[in-house]
């Protein structure tokens, strides 16, 4: 029998996480992170991650798995979640994946294609040149040849530019040819896609509010104590939103201030890369408003009712709609 799985996904601030506890909590789930820098540890403020008491004992997988240092993949996140889902299924609860970075998401659900080898000598003339001109000459660069993966692709993520351009180079194809394609699909699960878009002028009122308590709370000591603890800046979750800006400002090469508009302001700008990637998705299903919000909650929870029906997932020791009642109201009961 299929079972089911639910996939929260939507921009960054829409409220994915919140959705996903309170549906972790109404229908017996485990909750898998797909986000690319929550699986790195000590990376926390800047990456929004929930602490112990916000995961509300709720199991959370997929987060703090690897060192900051450490090389993380989608392809490795695809190899791991897969093994998170299927203990999920052993134990007839109902997975729900929740995040905002869609390769990794695709990764996980249709699998990707086996790409060329990393080659050095390629990768070193890219770094070359971003060390002269700036990864945003790369972006440049990616965009001329491959648009679809520099939408998606921050200007400022290094790492990532120099492997899409590595692939283009190396098959004379562009990497979001390849990922389209994509190879050794999930199988055994029948996938609820949800997607969460608010207004995109409360969205970015949020993400403002958000980026200037996460400074507030102490983004720049977090930076401090990876610095002591003998991370460099160079490693890849140091170039993300928020924490680049705050190196920059640790490097004095900006204010405050000016960290904390630019990481408001490339936030937005993220959030219509994330919504371009996602709208391209197939099957999901949009609700216009944030993950919070009760109307939307409401909506949801009736519909993951009738999709986890006459499944194997264990919602409180029954199937039965009278031990739903956290999830339905009783007009919705049969």
């Amino acid at each position: 029998m299929s079972f089911p799985l639910i996939a929260v996904v939507g921009p960054t601030g829409s409220g994915k996480s919140s959705l996903a506890l309170e549906l972790a909590e109404r229908f017996s789930g485990e909750i898998v992170s797909c986000d690319s820098l929550q699986v790195y540890k000590y990376f926390d403020i800047g990456t929004a991650k929930l602490t112990t008491a916000q995961q509300r004992g709720i199991p959370h997988h997929l987060i703090d798995i690897v060192e900051p240092d450490q090389l993380f993949t989608a392809g490795d996140y695809a190899r791991l979640g897969r093994k998170v889902l299927e203990n999920v299924r052993l134990r007839s609860r109902l997975p729900i994946v929740a995040g905002g970075t869609g390769l990794y998401l695709k990764a996980l659900l249709e699998g990707l294609f086996e790409g060329p080898q990393r080659s050095e000598v390629l990768r070193k003339r890219f770094q070359r040149l971003a060390a002269r001109k700036g990864s945003t000459h790369l972006h440049h660069l990616l965009r001329r040849i491959d648009s679809p993966s520099a939408l998606r692709i921050s200007p400022n993520d290094k790492s990532k530019l120099i492997r899409a351009l590595e692939v283009f180079f190396l098959t004379t194809k562009p990497l979001s040819l390849h990922l389209h394609g994509g190879r050794d699909p999930l199988k055994g699960y029948t996938i609820f896609k949800i997607g969460l878009n608010p207004a995109r002028s409360l969205l970015y009122q949020a993400i403002d509010r958000r980026v200037e308590e996460m400074f507030n709370v102490g983004l720049v000591k977090e930076v401090e104590a990876l610095q002591a603890k003998g991370y460099p800046f160079q490693l890849k979750p140091f170039q993300s939103l928020g924490y680049s800006q705050t190196v920059a400002y640790l490097q004095r090469k900006k204010s405050l201030e000016q960290a904390i508009a630019e990481t408001q302001q490339e936030t937005r700008h993220y959030v219509k890369r994330q919504l371009t990637w996602f709208r391209k998705e197939k099957e999901i299903q949009w609700f216009y408003g944030f993950g919070s919000d009760a109307t939307v909650q409401a909506t949801v929870f009736r519909q993951i009712s009738e999709f986890i029906r006459d499944t194997p997932v264990r919602v409180e020791g029954t199937q039965s709609c009278l031990h739903l009642e956290k999830a339905l109201t009783e007009e919705d009961c049969p």
